[in-house]
């Protein structure tokens, strides 16, 4: 009994994916060298992984560069036209993949140029918030540049600089003797 089929798509594991890669690509070599031995024929195979490595097998070693002593002028001019060809689709891929990475760079950038413009934003209002915090706190200024209120901390003197951080302490309030409302006792609500 034979092995089942399987189908063919992406292995999403990328360890089951790398010794798949290994074990058909050993496998597609040696097709290659059984081809051209088997049937005289010229083979050549280049393989990429998807890290950029480069397999390949080439039946003559004419592909490489060497032993072109015995060769013609003919068959140098079709040597060099299919390295060529081959060197063009190197290329292209090469283009693309390099394309496909700017765009994805670029992508990118863009989403945290916009996320950098929603935090200035963010902070633009934060800024708003506490000037408005600031001159509810310290007062403004009259037209004539006096201070309504002026306060005093630690023996300096604050003015209506929004870029002076301010210090706020918290202190326990003091109890108080009021009343407590006949609804809140029945909510459970105690006021101090």
């Amino acid at each position: 009994m034979g092995r089942g089929k399987i189908v063919i798509r992406r292995i999403d594991n990328s360890t089951s994916r790398q010794v798949t890669f290994s074990k058909r690509r050993n496998g597609l070599l040696k097709k290659a060298k059984e081809l051209a031995i088997l049937c005289d024929a010229e083979v050549g195979v280049m393989i990429f992984s998807s890290t950029g490595k480069l397999y390949d097998f080439a039946s003559t070693r004419q592909m490489m560069g060497e032993e072109l002593s015995g060769l013609t002028v003919k068959d140098l001019q079709n040597l060099e036209s299919q390295l060529e060809m081959s060197l063009r689709g190197v290329r292209m891929k090469k283009d693309q993949m390099l394309m496909d990475e700017i765009q994805e760079l670029t992508r990118k950038g863009n989403l945290i140029h916009q996320e950098n413009m929603e935090l200035y934003k963010k902070v633009n209002l934060i800024r708003q918030e506490n000037t408005e915090l600031y001159k509810k706190v310290y007062g403004t200024r009259d037209v004539n540049g006096a201070n309504k209120e002026l306060v005093v901390t630690n023996g300096q003197s604050i003015g209506e600089d929004v870029h002076v951080p301010v210090h706020l302490q918290l202190s326990q309030p003091q109890q108080q003797n009021y009343e407590t409302p006949t609804r809140a006792t029945k909510l459970g609500l105690q006021l101090h």
